[in-house]
């Protein structure tokens, strides 16, 4: 076999991990076009065709099944000890993808990621702010940062911030003239903000809990948003009531430009974990970004 055709062993091999071309060319770093071309040229090299092509999906032939049986041990010991080499040379590399939502990226995602390309050049990351909870195999994204409740119970979560709180916060005015709820019940006569974290997804629903008590209740009002400053600007302006996290209005809220109501009714809850799939090999450049952001309480 020439050596030309190992190189394009692997790329066979991500695009059949990936799913598609364009989620293979974006683990490599190439073109779409460049995947396809590799694929086809080693299909002539091999004298049989590898892979089944429909406007829809791909999958390998009989004859790619068995060249994937061979090729995944040799290629997963080569990864595992290219890694091992890594960690003793304390020089991690690699294109990291990541997904999460904008406020993580700005607020603790931002410092890390930035510190650990100074530290690693050879290290680069991407960042997909995306409020939706997105597939990881399907995006083609080696972790995700969520709410650790929201975590996949097949993927691995990795605490990375400490605990929060959610709050219910309206502006003064508002609730000088609407009255302040004492009871979730209550919020059936107010006008309430709404969040929604993805366009096929339906607004959130307000969880509060109290002695052991869960209540949930939907939220209507005047606006739906997809983005939580424009929730907390509508209830700073006196539109109606908010949900977000304590940690997103705490200044607010000590300023007296909003008013927190129901705070017995909103314990704290397990924070975001950074979550990754078992079944892929881990790069020495997201093992020390695991490292540089897990929650050490």
């Amino acid at each position: 076999m020439k050596r030309e055709d190992l190189a394009d062993l692997s790329v066979f091999l991500a695009v059949i991990e990936e799913g598609t071309f364009t989620r293979a060319a974006l683990r490599l770093g190439v073109s779409q076009s460049a995947v396809s071309h590799t694929v086809r040229r080693l299909e002539e090299s091999l004298g049989f065709r590898l892979l089944n092509r429909s406007t829809r999906s791909l999958s390998p032939t009989d004859s790619g099944e068995k060249l994937l049986a061979a090729l995944r041990p040799g290629f997963g010991q080569i990864e595992a000890r290219v890694e091992e080499l890594r960690s003793f040379t304390d020089t991690p590399g690699g294109l990291v993808r990541l997904t999460t939502s904008r406020e993580v990226a700005k607020s603790f995602l931002w410092p890390v990621i930035t510190g650990l390309v100074r530290d690693y050049p050879e290290v680069r990351v991407e960042v997909n702010t995306n409020s939706r909870v997105v597939d990881l195999a399907e995006g083609g994204f080696d972790a995700a940062i969520r709410l650790s409740e929201t975590v996949s119970p097949d993927l691995i979560a990795v605490p990375v911030s400490p605990p929060m709180t959610m709050a219910a916060v309206a502006a003064p005015s508002y609730l000088l003239v609407r009255g302040e709820p004492e009871h979730p019940a209550d919020l059936a006569q107010h006008d309430c903000i709404a969040m929604r974290f993805g366009t096929d997804t339906q607004p959130y629903d307000w969880e509060f809990e109290k002695d052991g008590q869960t209540l949930v209740r939907k939220a209507q009002g005047p606006f739906v948003f997809n983005d939580g400053d424009l929730c907390v600007q509508a209830a700073r302006e006196g539109y109606g009531i908010a949900y977000v996290l304590l940690a997103d209005v705490q200044a607010e809220i000590d300023s007296g430009r909003l008013r927190r109501v129901l705070a017995d009714w909103c314990p704290p809850f397990d924070g975001y974990s950074l979550c990754y799939s078992s079944r892929r090999q881990m790069s020495s450049a997201l093992r020390i970004l695991i490292e540089r952001l897990r929650y050490r309480a």
